[in-house]
């Protein structure tokens, strides 16, 4: 068993430096493909998408979608520099267990300190959730075109910003977590809340619109039934970890857990 975590811990350690040493990489393919993506969505818009203006903004908020998380990359990654040293929060949220408190150097130098082992797969799966959702708004609301029904171009800008907003809070949750900043478990705890609220807001807005057709209702409240399952997994399955992990009460916490006995 100890040396299947080793090799495990190994290879999460890897996963993490290589995503480091490789962030302005998936930057530029997140950039192509979802272009590519985008593109092709545009191409089989709702209704005629003519040149000029109404193309511009038929096309704006697919580049939102492409371009706000590589903004929020970067503009986090400066906010954040790495080995930076943060302020603990003043109110201990997590107070299950008893817990002996480090400074910086204690904790940074400790072999349980970073983002590796289980932490690794929470890392990665915010990262991942970026493309995932967007891919699946791609598939599941059409571009509108240049002449959209009034109640479409609505709950297609509500849709899509919901998925801005919510990919660059995940980008964001992302930098604070390998970045170590003692805020990141409170906030995305934050963003799960909010991710299940806006689901639950979209989908009483879309009952509530009128002249929508069935098939459209049925896609629009499938993608939010969609989210929101992912969302309430997601929480059922990290919240527990990021309260009593002693990674994460010592990478982002600076304690460790008091030993009874």
């Amino acid at each position: 068993m100890s040396k299947t975590f080793d090799i495990l811990n190994q290879k999460s350690i890897a996963l993490i430096s290589g995503l480091h040493r490789n962030l302005r990489t998936i930057v530029v393919a997140w950039i192509v493909a979802m272009s590519f993506a985008c593109g092709l969505r545009l191409a089989f818009s709702a209704t005629h998408l003519d040149f000029g203006w109404a193309a511009a903004v038929a096309i704006l908020p697919y580049f939102l979608v492409i371009a706000a998380p590589v903004a929020a990359l970067f503009l986090l990654l400066r906010i954040f520099p790495a080995n930076g040293l943060f302020a603990q929060p003043e109110i201990r949220l997590a107070r299950y267990g008893k817990w002996r408190e480090l400074n910086c150097l204690e904790a940074s130098s400790h072999p349980l300190f970073g983002t590796t082992g289980m932490m690794a797969s929470l890392v990665i799966g915010m990262l991942i959730n970026v493309p995932f959702r967007s891919v699946e708004f791609l598939m599941g609301i059409p571009a509108l075109g240049s002449h959209p029904p009034l109640w479409f171009s609505d709950l297609f800008t509500l849709m899509a910003a919901d998925l801005v907003i919510m990919n660059c809070l995940y980008v964001a949750a992302f930098v604070m977590a390998i970045r170590h900043v003692p805020l990141f478990p409170r906030f995305l705890l934050m963003v799960w809340g909010l991710d299940v609220c806006s689901q639950l807001v979209i989908a009483q807005m879309v009952a509530a619109t009128p002249n929508v057709p069935a098939a459209v209702e049925a896609a629009l409240s499938g993608l939010l039934t969609g989210n929101l399952q992912k969302v309430m997994i997601s929480a059922t399955i990290w919240l527990p970890y990021l309260l009593l992990s002693d990674r994460v009460n010592l990478t982002y916490r600076r304690r460790v857990r008091v030993r009874v006995g």
